[in-house]
């Protein structure tokens, strides 16, 4: 039941992610405010939840999952709120510091990171990498849901649905059993259980993870989905139409392929599949601008697409698997807000991006970093024990 009650909450707060994608700049611009202001704002979001996310996440086991969830869903329909009905800056500057508003249809927030904790309580090691991969799964498709309902409904109506997702986020955490909370016993029976893994305090595994999943998130600024249908748009004249088709059709290959990483994952481990999907997609990454023609550019994209999200469900079932479970949390937590931290100063990689839009410079930067990121993972984590 709370397997069930964790991916219901994460199907509706990424639908209203995939909403607010669409309508909040537009929500925000008819509010009065410049273009420099709505960038200040989209800023502040992304940051806020990111703090938010790892701060949270340090207290949870202590104060409580479940009450730290439903805070934050209850925080969700403030925000929702203000952003309905406010006219200032400092208003709207308060309802995306409350670190639940995200203008990127990324995670925001202590949401995802409680709950990746939560799930790797309650599910089987063996069968942990599949239920990320629902779980992810899931929260694509929602998301695109999200941005075809914000086409197609008033904006009045996608706001209370908004505020709505909130205290339907906190029923959901509400509902949910004990055995989703840490285990008190859990700590001495698992805390020496691998002595040969990297020390856990200090810079140890979790901050080393989340340096190297900030490097990655940082490539990945170069190449936003934005940044990919502009290049199309410049490099070959495709219109909107051929540009919704080419992003629709990525997208759905990245939500399918985290099925393929659980069974890879199952059979090769998760470091392997980690970086042995994600390397090959980096070079396809890099390829995409040498292609001639729109048909080759874009069979390279998808199929970039098809490998570039399996590390996704296996880094977070391997980032559970190699801390003990008192620092699942904590983990989830660092590993999860580094994302959005890193996002948030892609206004300056945006401006690269655009300044060399025509010959492909950030196809090239980001395939290398990532490349660089993918070797450095495989060698920092090989010798590494898994708990589980």
């Amino acid at each position: 039941m709370s397997q069930a009650l964790i991916i219901v909450a994460r199907g509706v707060r990424t639908l209203t992610y995939g909403i607010l994608s669409v309508v909040l700049a537009v929500l925000l611009a008819d509010k009065g405010l410049s273009p420099t202001l709505v960038g200040v704002l989209f800023t502040v979001a992304l940051i806020a939840g990111a703090v938010w996310a790892a701060v949270l996440s340090q207290i949870a086991d202590r104060v409580g999952r479940r009450t730290i969830l439903i805070v934050a869903g209850l925080m969700t329909t403030l925000s929702a709120l203000l952003l309905a009905w406010a006219n200032g800056f400092p208003l709207l500057l308060l309802a995306v510091a409350l670190g639940t508003v995200s203008p990127s249809a990324a995670e925001v927030g202590p949401f995802g990171a409680l709950e990746q904790a939560m799930l790797a309580q309650i599910v089987a090691a063996q069968r942990r990498t599949r239920a990320f991969a629902v779980y992810n799964l899931v929260g694509t498709f929602a998301i695109a849901v999200g941005a075809l309902a914000a086409s197609i409904f008033s904006r009045t109506t996608l706001l209370w649905a908004y505020g709505l997702s909130g205290l339907l986020l906190a029923a959901c955490y509400a509902g949910l059993g004990s055995e989703v909370e840490l285990r008190a016993a859990q700590p001495a029976r698992h805390a020496a259980a691998h002595p040969a893994s990297l020390p856990a305090k200090g810079f140890g595994v979790v901050e080393r993870l989340t340096a190297l999943f900030g490097v990655d998130a940082l490539a990945g600024g170069l190449v936003v989905q934005s940044f990919i249908a502009y290049w199309f748009h410049l490099r070959f004249g495709v219109d909107e139409r051929v540009l919704g088709e080419l992003l629709f059709g990525a997208n759905l290959l990245a939500a399918f392929s985290f099925l393929a990483a659980a069974r890879l994952a199952e059979r090769f481990g998760l470091l392997n599949t980690m970086v042995f999907t994600h390397l090959p997609s980096n070079v396809l990454l890099a390829l995409v601008p040498l292609m001639p023609t729109l048909p080759l550019a874009m069979a390279v994209l998808w199929l970039r697409f098809a490998l570039s999200q399996m590390d996704v469900p296996t880094r977070q079932a391997y980032t559970m698997a190699i801390v003990p479970p008192q620092e699942r949390a904590r983990a989830a937590g660092l590993t999860n807000a580094i994302r959005p931290g890193a996002q948030a100063i892609s206004p300056i990689l945006a401006g690269l991006a655009v300044q060399h839009a025509a010959f492909g410079l950030p196809f090239y930067l980001a395939g290398a970093i990532k490349i660089v990121y993918d070797l450095a993972l495989y060698r920092i984590f090989k010798p590494v024990k898994l708990r589980d």
